[in-house]
């Protein structure tokens, strides 16, 4: 599933891993849906590195946490997509709404 690591004071970084399908999504979107109210984050990135697989639930997923974090001014990035996950992200429209970046650092300066 991967892991949740506060980069900054209002960004979140999120290391996907394997698989995200319905029931992963669903839990990866609770989990940082809480820390996103706990926390008051604006920004997110995700990190593809290690994801093998992302189906429809992984894009809704995507642009559910995009919706939450416009309404207070918020982006998400991406790093790291894979050859598969990146054809879905074009495919479905991802890359018109989330910034897609060469590496963590470049994300962090330009988020």
């Amino acid at each position: 599933m991967g892991e949740i690591v506060k980069v900054k004071d209002d960004m979140l970084k999120i290391n996907l891993k394997g698989e995200i399908d319905h029931h992963i999504a669903s839990i990866i979107k609770d989990e940082i849906d809480r820390y996103i109210e706990k926390h008051k984050i604006k920004n997110i990135l995700f990190n593809f590195k290690d994801v093998s697989f992302m189906d429809s639930s992984g894009v809704g997923m995507i642009i559910g946490r995009y919706k939450k974090l416009q309404k207070t001014g918020g982006k998400i990035g991406v790093i790291y997509l894979t050859p598969q996950v990146k054809k879905i992200f074009e495919i479905s429209g991802l890359l018109n709404i989330v910034n897609c970046f060469r590496d963590e650092r470049e994300a962090i300066e330009k988020l």
